[in-house]
């Protein structure tokens, strides 16, 4: 018998600009293709999720954020292994310049009301039942 394999850290952030949040599509050839997300990516070793979340949107989207809140860590197991989300509640700083999509193939903003939408990555959508929560 294999020992377990432990999930993979990843982070998230939920960028919110008055009462919408965006919303990134994976590109082809990755995992995922298609679906749309909150933008982030895996924590390296030694590193903090919220190191990880700047250090990503940086490579990601090309903006700074100050994070709000932290949400609950998500478990999602998908066919090729597990994730454990890191979600944070952000908005971009005064002085960000606007996220652009240079690892994605677009980027949208939707109200919460429009984030459960049948192409959303699947671990993403217990977060978005959690913004649900926050007043």
């Amino acid at each position: 018998m294999s020992a377990p394999v432990e999930p993979v850290d990843v982070v998230c952030a939920i960028i919110q600009r008055g009462d919408e949040y965006l919303l990134a599509k994976r590109p082809p050839g990755k995992r995922l293709a298609g679906l749309w997300e909150f933008p982030g990516g895996k924590v390296d070793p030694g590193e903090q999720t919220t190191e990880a979340l700047h250090r990503e949107l940086q490579e990601e989207l090309g903006c700074c954020v100050t994070i709000l809140q932290a949400g609950p860590p998500v478990l999602h197991d998908y066919p090729w292994g597990t994730v454990r989300l890191h979600p944070f509640l952000c908005e971009l700083t005064g002085d960000s310049p606007e996220p652009f999509p240079h690892e994605h193939t677009e980027l949208i903003w939707v109200f919460q009301k429009k984030l459960l939408r049948p192409d959303l990555a699947p671990a993403d959508e217990p977060v978005v039942k959690w913004l649900t929560t926050l007043a």
